[in-house]
């Protein structure tokens, strides 16, 4: 039993390897000089997910919001969309669920602002709405897709595709591109001016 477990965890981390081998660099990257576009036009920044993916957004947001804001002249004027459950549950119950991301959004959002969204699916109902209003609303959409991709691939202007469909594998590579987003502005020099 306990070999086989080993050779679980073992196998596990492979694929965990393999799956960080194919984050793009060369996305993340323009995804952190959009962050430093919004950041110096005093652009909106806002982050959603499902799940895990709502976890990973609050971390993100919290992370560029004070992390990688301490280092800077001014704060990252970033929003999880996914901590108010009020807001939520208002929204779910008086219209519905797919609806919202896409309600706070159409309160909140201007052309320009930044709309981030989290998903391992890529197909949930609540994302896409609020990426297509984003769309149209002349707001730049990025996703964080798993390996099916899913509509959020066909519609959002920037996606990193991490190329697995586990959930937790896929989660977590979401969280160190998110880690690295904030990061970069903590321990990059050319980014703190």
């Amino acid at each position: 039993m306990l070999v086989l477990m080993r050779d679980w965890i073992v196998n596990y981390i492979e694929a965990q390897k393999t799956a960080l081998d194919s984050i793009p660099a060369e996305q993340v990257e323009s995804i952190i000089q959009k962050l430093k576009d919004s950041h110096t036009k005093g652009q909106r920044i806002f982050v959603f997910g499902n799940g895990g993916s709502a976890s990973n957004a609050s971390h993100f947001a919290t992370d560029l919001g004070k992390g990688a804001s301490d280092v800077l002249d001014k704060s990252f004027n970033v929003l999880s969309l996914n901590d108010n459950v009020s807001w939520i549950t208002a929204i779910g119950n008086d219209y519905a669920y797919e609806d919202v991301y896409l309600r706070q959004l159409q309160n909140y959002g201007q052309a320009g602002d930044i709309v981030l969204t989290f998903s391992v699916s890529g197909n949930s109902s609540n994302l896409i709405k609020a990426i297509d209003w984003a769309n149209v609303n002349k707001l730049q959409t990025v996703a964080l897709v798993g390996g099916n991709r899913g509509k959020l691939f066909e519609i959002s202007s920037e996606t990193i595709v991490i190329e697995d469909t586990h959930y937790g594998r896929v989660e977590d590579c979401q969280m160190g591109i998110a880690h690295m987003l904030c990061y970069a502005f903590m321990e990059n020099d050319e980014l703190k001016g």
